[in-house]
């Protein structure tokens, strides 16, 4: 579990009331159904408009996926990367084959297969990062709808804010429910750019920064079955791949990897 996540949406909805009670408000105030269904409602129906209904049903099971640590195993990818090379050096590039169905990375796996088979290190290339591209681009589909809808959110409230006063306007003549109805009005705003700015564009940036940390998990994953392939030294693949990681993570791992 994510717990950042739980501590911003739990932290900007109580930042939220408290900035409502400490200016005199109330919670009711600022409550109003008919303003959520304009906003949240019309919103998401237009996903069904830009989006093929599988995707407009299934984003908030992608956007659940915000409420995970993920975990794509850089440490041990550049630790089975090294043993593998450690291995091919010894026994042979077609000593891989044993022990391929055992590796739980399809990625990982599927380059190596390309390897034990002899295929060359420039097509090996082209098919893994055509692969890699192919998820990006999958990854960046599902983003691109939550971006979206992080813009239809406030178009609704501003919506919903027009028919509000065109109602207010209808009604000049009782001068006693000019302000209530222009607060109702103005509700629709708000609920529009709280749903933008504090929910969905940040469930959008957390997804893209989960999408470039599996990218540079699968890049590393191709530079070591190109060294295994070109036949390159362990300990100079695995300095090659310890970049990938930041400073902390690699002094912790550093002393196995590059042991003699």
């Amino acid at each position: 579990m994510d717990i950042a996540t739980i501590i911003g949406i739990i932290g900007g909805a109580a930042c939220i009331v408290m900035s409502v009670l400490t200016s005199g408000g109330t919670m009711g105030g600022i409550i109003d159904i008919p303003s959520v269904f304009m906003t949240v409602g019309g919103s998401y129906a237009a996903i069904f408009i830009a989006a093929p209904i599988k995707k407009a049903v299934g984003l908030f099971k992608v956007m659940g996926k915000a409420f995970k640590v993920p975990d794509f195993g850089e440490k041990t990818i550049i630790t089975k990367m090294v043993d593998l090379s450690n291995k091919a050096r010894r026994e042979g590039i077609l000593a891989l084959e044993d022990g391929l169905d055992d590796l739980e990375d399809p990625f990982m796996r599927n380059g190596l297969r390309l390897v034990v088979d002899g295929t060359d290190g420039n097509v090996i290339r082209t098919i893994m990062e055509n692969e890699m591209n192919q998820i990006e681009a999958r990854h960046m589909d599902w983003i691109g709808i939550l971006n979206a809808w992080a813009g239809f959110a406030p178009g609704f409230g501003m919506m919903g804010t027009v028919l509000g006063l065109i109602g207010m306007l209808n009604n000049l003549e009782d001068k006693s429910s000019l302000g209530p109805n222009m607060a109702v009005a103005l509700i629709t705003t708000l609920y529009g750019s709280m749903m933008a700015n504090w929910l969905i564009a940040p469930f959008s940036t957390k997804l893209l920064a989960h999408n470039a940390m599996e990218m540079r998990s699968k890049e590393m994953i191709i530079e070591g079955v190109l060294a295994i392939q070109a036949g390159e030294n362990p300990r100079i693949m695995g300095q090659k791949l310890l970049t990938y990681l930041d400073p902390v993570t690699r002094k912790v791992i550093e002393a196995d990897v590059l042991k003699d």
